[in-house]
């Protein structure tokens, strides 16, 4: 069973299960704790929190609870700033987003400022300017974020 179907059995909605594909695919799975790129204590696909130490281990089912929770956080804090809709693949490609750079930084950007004006190819583009941390531009970022556009991109297409 892929990822997305994992989640979907998690009970979140096809727009999160498609986000945390996205997710898993560019955090990959770490069945315990390290430090990301700039020293962060991580675990799992990318999940951060005060309860974390190094050296602690994580099931396959822990990691995708996990997730789940975080996408449904992140989701519900991320759309009190959207004021229009989305289509899935924005949705997705924006909740990736705002899980790797938190809700604090996505809701005083310039692309929700953007998104929010109807501004949504523009908004999308500003994805692949975000991929520095603690000032080091970062491959894996990159790569990332240069798939989140493509992608919210895409979604734009199918509404036109």
């Amino acid at each position: 069973m892929n990822i997305k179907n994992k989640l979907l059995v998690y009970g979140l909605s096809s727009a999160l299960a498609t986000s945390g594909m996205f997710i898993a695919k560019h955090e990959g799975l770490v069945l315990g704790t390290y430090p990301d790129p700039v020293g962060i204590i991580t675990s799992c696909y990318g999940h951060t929190g005060p309860e974390l130490k190094l050296g602690q281990k994580f099931s396959e089912d822990q990691c995708l609870d996990q997730l789940a929770k975080d996408l449904s956080k992140h989701n519900i804090e991320m759309s009190k700033y959207i004021k229009v809709p989305l289509s899935p693949e924005e949705h997705a490609a924006y909740l990736s987003f705002t899980y790797n750079v938190g809700v604090g930084n996505f809701k005083s950007s310039s692309l929700l400022k953007l998104l929010n004006k109807g501004q949504k190819v523009e908004a999308c583009e500003q994805l692949t300017r975000w991929v520095f941390a603690k000032g080091k531009k970062l491959r894996g970022l990159v790569n990332r974020r240069e798939d989140e556009k493509t992608f919210c991109l895409s979604g734009l297409k199918d509404s036109n």
